[in-house]
Parts: C-alpha cells; sequence; structure tokens
C-alpha cells in the first residue's frame, strides 16, 4: 500500500504539480522558445534571456513527456523549442550554439556570455535533439544532432591530453587565462580548467545521442569519457573532483591559506548531488555500451552514492547537503554548505531508488527514499503554487517567495527523477504501462539495466 500509494503521489506531482505548471505557459509564442524567468506564482517577468542549457532542458523535457504521457501536446511544445534552437542558437557562421541569446534570439549581453560558447551547452543541445528524435523520428533532427556531435569533437575535444574544453569563443577556439581572448561572463573563474560538470553532462548527451544513433565513433567516445570520469575525476573515496588543469590533473586548495581557499571553494569541494547523479548515468551509460562484465563501473557508482549517504545525508531530518569538504586528505568529511538545492535532492530519489533496486539485501537505499520523497513533500513542494521551490524552506525560507524559473532551473531534474522513478515503481497493472507501449518500453528498459547490474554484483 505504501509503494502504491508514493507511487500516486509521484504521478501526481509530476503531471499537475511540474508539467501542467510550466507547459504551455513558458512557451514564448511571439519570439520563440521559451521564456526563462517565471515568479514564485508564474508571471512572467520583464527580463527573459535565453541560455542554450535551459532551452535544450525544455525541449528535451517535452519530448520525454509526450512518450511518456502519449501526449502529442508536449510534442508541439518540444517541436517549438526545436525552431528556436535552429532558427536562433545556432552559430550558422561557425557553427555552435551559443551560450546566450537575447529574448529574440539576438546577442544578449546578460551575465556577459556576448558571443561565447561552452561545451556544457552544446551538450545539452544534443541532449535534446536526440530525445526529440526519438520522439519525431525526423531525419533533420538526427542530422543536427550529429552535426553539433561533430562540432563538439572538432573544437572541443583534447586530443593531445584527453578531456574537453570548456570554453570556446565564437569561432570554436578554446581559450584559457594565457589568450588574447579576455571573457566577461558569470563563470569567468572558471577559464581553463576542464571540468567534471561538462564532463558528465557530456556523458549523458552522448548516451541519448547513441541511443537512436549507433555510431561506431560515437562508441568510443562515450565509452572514453566513461572512463575517463570514473578513472581519473572520481577519487578512490568516492567523490568528484570539480576542476582540473589541461592534464587532468585535479585542482585542489586545501593547501592554500584560509582566504584563498575559501575564495575557491566553487572550483574544490564535494557535491553530493552531482556524485551520486554521476553514479546514474555511469550505470546508464556502460549498459547502453553493452560493456561485459563491467564491474568497475558498478562498484565505484555504489562507492559514490555510499559516500555521500555517510558523508552528506542529514541524519536529523533527511534530506543531502549540498557542499563538504575534506581538509584534510584522511581526515573526516566536513559540511560547509547545509542547504538542501532541489536539483539535488531530485537526483538523490531516482538514484536511491535504482540502488534499492539492484541492492535489495541493503535495505538502506529503500528506506532513504522514503525519507527523502517525504522530506520533499514537507519543505520542497510549493502545494500552494505548485513546482519545488530552489531550495529547502526547512534551509531557506526565503525561497517561498523566490522565482520559479530562472536561466538554471526549469523541469529537467524534477521531471526526469519522478519520470524514472514511477517506472520503477510500476507494475503490470499500472495504467500508463497497460495503455501505452513507449511507457512499457521503458518499463522494459529500466528492469533489464536493474536486472543487468544485479547479476554483475560480486
Amino acid at each position: 500500500m505504501i509503494k502504491e500509494n508514493i507511487l500516486n503521489e509521484l504521478l501526481l506531482n509530476l503531471k499537475d504539480g511540474i508539467l501542467k505548471k510550466w507547459y504551455p505557459l513558458v512557451v514564448d509564442q511571439e519570439c520563440g522558445g521559451y521564456f526563462s524567468n517565471l515568479t514564485y506564482d508564474w508571471k512572467g517577468t520583464s527580463e527573459q534571456d535565453k541560455m542554450i542549457v535551459t532551452q535544450a532542458r525544455h525541449i528535451w523535457t517535452a519530448a520525454k513527456a509526450s512518450l511518456f504521457f502519449d501526449d502529442k501536446s508536449y510534442e508541439e511544445i518540444s517541436y517549438h523549442g526545436y525552431s528556436f534552437l535552429k532558427n536562433k542558437m545556432w552559430d550558422r557562421e561557425f557553427g555552435g550554439f551559443y551560450q546566450m541569446r537575447n529574448r529574440e534570439g539576438e546577442l544578449s549581453e546578460f551575465e556577459g556570455f556576448m558571443d561565447e560558447k561552452r561545451t556544457y551547452g552544446n551538450a545539452y543541445s544534443i541532449f535534446a535533439l536526440a530525445a526529440l528524435y526519438e520522439l519525431t523520428q525526423n531525419r533533420e533532427v538526427l542530422e543536427f544532432s550529429k552535426k553539433t556531435f561533430n562540432w563538439i569533437e572538432n573544437h572541443s575535444a583534447d586530443k593531445k591530453f584527453n578531456g574537453y574544453f570548456q570554453f570556446l569563443s565564437r569561432d570554436g577556439t578554446p581559450f584559457d587565462k594565457e589568450s588574447d581572448h579576455i571573457t566577461n561572463a558569470s563563470d569567468a573563474i572558471e577559464v581553463g580548467y576542464k571540468d567534471q560538470n561538462s564532463s558528465i553532462h557530456l556523458l549523458e548527451a552522448y548516451m541519448e545521442l547513441y541511443n537512436v544513433w549507433k555510431s561506431p565513433e560515437l562508441y568510443e567516445r562515450l565509452k572514453n569519457i566513461l572512463f575517463l570520469i570514473r578513472d581519473k575525476m572520481t577519487n578512490e573515496k568516492g567523490y568528484l573532483h570539480l576542476f582540473f588543469d589541461k592534464k587532468l590533473n585535479p585542482v585542489s586548495f586545501r593547501n592554500a591559506p584560509e582566504k584563498i581557499r575559501e575564495k575557491n571553494y566553487g572550483l574544490d569541494h564535494v557535491s553530493f548531488g552531482h556524485d551520486y547523479e554521476t553514479a546514474f548515468l555511469m550505470l546508464e551509460a556502460s549498459h547502453s555500451l553493452e560493456l561485459e562484465n563491467d564491474t568497475s563501473t558498478l562498484t565505484k557508482a555504489k562507492k559514490m552514492l555510499d559516500h555521500a549517504i555517510d558523508n552528506g545525508w542529514d541524519k536529523n531530518s533527511a534530506g543531502f547537503f549540498d557542499e563538504g569538504y575534506y581538509f584534510t586528505a584522511n581526515g573526516k568529511c566536513e559540511i560547509i554548505k547545509d542547504t538542501k538545492v532541489w536539483w539535488a535532492q531530485a537526483e538523490g530519489l531516482n538514484v536511491l531508488l535504482l540502488f534499492s533496486k539492484i541492492f535489495p539485501e541493503e535495505k538502506k537505499y529503500y528506506e532513504l527514499f522514503i525519507q527523502l520523497w517525504n522530506y520533499i513533500k514537507q519543505y520542497l513542494i510549493d502545494s500552494e503554487y505548485g513546482d519545488w521551490y530552489w531550495g529547502s524552506l526547512e534551509k531557506e525560507t526565503h525561497y517561498k517567495t523566490e522565482p520559479k524559473g530562472t536561466i538554471w532551473k526549469g523541469t529537467y531534474h524534477t521531471a526526469r527523477a519522478l519520470m524514472n522513478c514511477i517506472i520503477m515503481l510500476a507494475d503490470k497493472n499500472f495504467g500508463l504501462y497497460r495503455k501505452n507501449d513507449q511507457f512499457k518500453k521503458s518499463k522494459i528498459h529500466f528492469d533489464n539495466l536493474i536486472e543487468h547490474w544485479k547479476s554483475l554484483k560480486k
């Protein structure tokens, strides 16, 4: 009965609390694409600059929702965003997607990106285009995603030291702190580094594309990113280093003076949400690649989730804290940011339930899944206006009246987590399973994924 209640709660929150609140409200019928900024009570604001990441995530979410519910209205919403990406955000002269455009799709000074490009943003465009192609089978969409893949590989991939450059000028040239190109963008502190965040979302994007395009080159690049993240970017303790130099040496300020260390926490800390999100993505990628007997990925993924539980779980009121830090190499991971951002709690739901299925003998995963969902209902879900707050009201009460939508907050994390959890909890008597062949296909995929990893447990 508990399982049935949770399943119904998840479905209700996904359908009425999130998707119906955002769509079609967020669709910009006048200028194309999607609005970026929405108040806590769903009113648009005057500032509506559009970032490739947000635009692509809405395309992906709408495409997946269309398949999940067998609802053509979401397909129309997804196609709407595709037109803006193709006609406004893609650079027709040099290729690649701009990181930021104004509402009309022209040059924007917002956040200082100007006409620069980021590998992170271009990765999300592949993620979106592959999902839209899966839905529509439109060859133009697939060819566009292939073109973006080739652009990233030709401009961002480091053929000498491996990994990917994140910062690119308009013509696709990587730049660092010694380059003539000087950026005024809001992420300027990260210039010159390779990073885990763009890497894990390249993994995610390439996996989405590989599921619809079995290219040998894509296969090798996806496998390379998986091994790079698993074996190079993830510490043996079970957490991701955040930034790296060009030779992929981890960036650390642990031994720097306190003021310098505090100034650079953004470059060097433990981000629990990224760790267990990556654990999920690695398992999916390895399974998509059909790697045989890949116990290394399973071992590392489990270590990443267990490290987050042991060091980042709030034992008093549930939920994952945002950030920790190892002040000494062999010391304890101390919490340096005890807030609980919405996306990390959503990703926590997904991965805890998945691991409860792979390791049913370890009761902690399902118990924590239940605790986390109850915590989310109490502190993150806006029962009055809908959707989730940016941060837990337990920790940051001001988020009750903060924007529901920004360039960094949309529907991607919550919708994916809820859809995945619903699929994992559903059985053959569930309404969507009986009525929707695509939902049934997704259920079979997750069942196969879970059984594959269960068979490799030591």
